[in-house]
């Protein structure tokens, strides 16, 4: 296990080096002049050029580049020019939010994909069945933003019982909504993997020695088939995190929430390039480090794998 682990960091690693050298060159490509962009088209030439000189836009690419990462590894991800604060500040103040709606979020769709999931599958051809697998299709296709002014529509302005945006009235009552659109999203993809799973492991090979103790339904059910079923589910829940995490920013924005992905936005929109690359690099590693613990925790709860084989 510690051979794979190992592998799996050195992997994440480089992954982390080649992304955070194409992020700055990428944003090094776009159109016009960083500092110019920064500043608007009517900063004089001298104040452009000082501030070219503070961001090392004077210097070669690969020295730019090479400063940047060094100041990532001391923990310096530069100066936003719109904030006028260190870009790792900013994120600090605005990782909790994002982490908790992607964290809840995953967790409501987990637990409801795993109750319709169970049903779904030892009620397979039924009317519920029927539902669920309606459920699975709704949830992929009902777009994040019309489903979140629906619930702003209904909750917030005719009932009155959320806040339409921000944090104000509670963090917990102002997360609330925002987490139902992306469970919603969730649902769908986690409640076809858990039927499915469920499925395969009621039809195993394995399952006709337990039927042959003549053990209840139930107990085939939840302590057999359940337990070896939830591999993937688990797994996938743990990715969903880290995605949810980066696919935040349309539902922070339109419940106005300070987050992560509104960051994003606002870094965009005031072309921020120290602030836009420093969100993007968090981002980014966020949803790898995720997913270097994923692999762990799927080579610890499946012991068949052998560790030296790549889990995929």
């Amino acid at each position: 296990m510690l051979k794979y682990a190992l592998k799996r960091l050195a992997s994440a690693f480089v992954i982390l080096i080649v992304v955070s050298m194409i992020t700055f060159v990428v944003l090094r490509m776009i159109p016009g002049d960083p500092a110019q962009l920064m500043l608007g088209t009517d900063a004089s030439e001298e104040l452009i050029e000082t501030l070219r000189e503070s961001m090392g836009l004077n210097r070669p690419l690969y020295e730019q580049y090479f400063l940047w990462i060094g100041g990532v590894f001391r923990g310096d991800l530069g100066k936003s020019y719109y904030f006028g604060e260190d870009v790792a500040v900013l994120i600090s103040q605005r990782l909790p939010v994002t982490l908790w709606l992607a964290f809840f979020s995953v967790l409501t769709a987990f637990v409801l994909a795993i109750v319709l999931g169970v049903l779904s599958a030892t009620k397979r051809g039924s009317k519920l069945d029927v539902f669920n697998r309606v459920v699975i299709a709704l949830g992929g296709s009902i777009p994040g933003f019309w489903l979140g002014m629906m619930l702003i529509s209904l909750f917030s302005v005719r009932l009155g019982i959320f806040p339409i945006s921000g944090l104000d009235q509670g963090f917990l009552r102002g997360l609330l909504l925002p987490m139902i659109v992306l469970s919603m999203g969730e649902l769908g993809t986690m409640m076809r993997i858990v039927r499915s799973s469920i499925l395969s492991a009621l039809q195993d090979d394995a399952m006709w020695s337990v039927r042959v103790r003549g053990l209840p339904p139930k107990i085939r059910l939840f302590k057999y088939a359940l337990r070896s079923a939830m591999i993937q589910p688990i797994t996938i829940a743990a990715l969903e995190v880290g995605k949810l995490f980066g696919g935040t920013t349309i539902v922070e924005t339109l419940f106005a929430l300070p987050g992560v992905g509104r960051l994003l936005l606002v870094a965009v929109e005031q072309r921020d390039l120290i602030l836009l690359q420093g969100v993007v690099l968090y981002i980014i590693s966020v949803v790898v480090v995720i997913s270097f613990f994923t692999d762990l925790l799927y080579a610890y709860l499946n012991r068949g794998i052998p560790e030296e084989k790549e889990v995929r």
